[in-house]
Order: C-alpha cells, then sequence, then structure tokens
C-alpha cells in the first residue's frame, strides 16, 4: 500500500473552466473588481466635491468623455449581473425559518428583486427623474 495518497491533477489557472458553474461563479466574482473601481471613481468625485466647485465642474466634465460613458454602461451591467446572481443564490446563502419551516426561497429572492425596485424607484423620484 502506498503512503502517498492520490492528488487528481488540476490546473491551477484554469480550473474554473471545467464547469459551467465554475464560469459563471468566477465571472461573479470577477465584476466585484469593476465595481470596486467604480466606487473608486465615485469616491473620487466625493472628493472633488469638496474640493470646491471647480475641481467638482471639471470631474463632471471628464464624466462626459465617451471612454467615461463606456465605463460606466458597462459598470451598470456588471452590476446588475453581480446583483441578480446573488439574489439568486441568497436562499441557499442565507436561509430562514419560520417556526420549524424553512421560507420559499422565491419568496427571499421575490423580496430582494423588490427592495431593489423600491430603492430604485425611490433613488428615480429623489433625483427629479
Amino acid at each position: 500500500m502506498s503512503r502517498k495518497p492520490y492528488i487528481r491533477p488540476m490546473s491551477k489557472t484554469s480550473w474554473y473552466l471545467r464547469d459551467g458553474r465554475y464560469k459563471r461563479y468566477m465571472a461573479r466574482e470577477v465584476t466585484c473588481l469593476l465595481i470596486g473601481a467604480y466606487t473608486g471613481v465615485f469616491a473620487m468625485g466625493i472628493w472633488r466635491l469638496a474640493e470646491g466647485r471647480e475641481a467638482f465642474t471639471a470631474f463632471m466634465a471628464a464624466l462626459h468623455a465617451p471612454g467615461a460613458i463606456m465605463f460606466h454602461l458597462v459598470a451598470l451591467a456588471f452590476s446588475i449581473y453581480h446583483s441578480t446572481t446573488w439574489f439568486n443564490v441568497t436562499p441557499q446563502a442565507m436561509p430562514l425559518m419560520k417556526g420549524e419551516d424553512f421560507v420559499p426561497g422565491t419568496l427571499i429572492v421575490g423580496a430582494h428583486y423588490a427592495a431593489w425596485a423600491v430603492a430604485s424607484l425611490v433613488i428615480l423620484i429623489a433625483v427629479g427623474a
């Protein structure tokens, strides 16, 4: 009998390409990078606002560039993908119990989408859209 256990060979860089589930997981994780970059842009806008009107006006002018608009559209798409994939796995990640029974997953997912819709509506009303 061998003392060395069998270790299945696995690529360290492309292990996630074997299964569609892994691909979706990695795509969701990669969206975090762009969401983090967008958060940095948002923080830069707050910083420029604190610096004064001229700095903020220059920042807003830079956001009207075609590259910035494309960045915002890609960030929006990634944010939607990230949010929807998280909402869909929430029942497995955070199961809720009511008494002895679990709350149905469709109710949990539906509540998340409803809260998202209400928050979006409140923001749209607040900005006058």
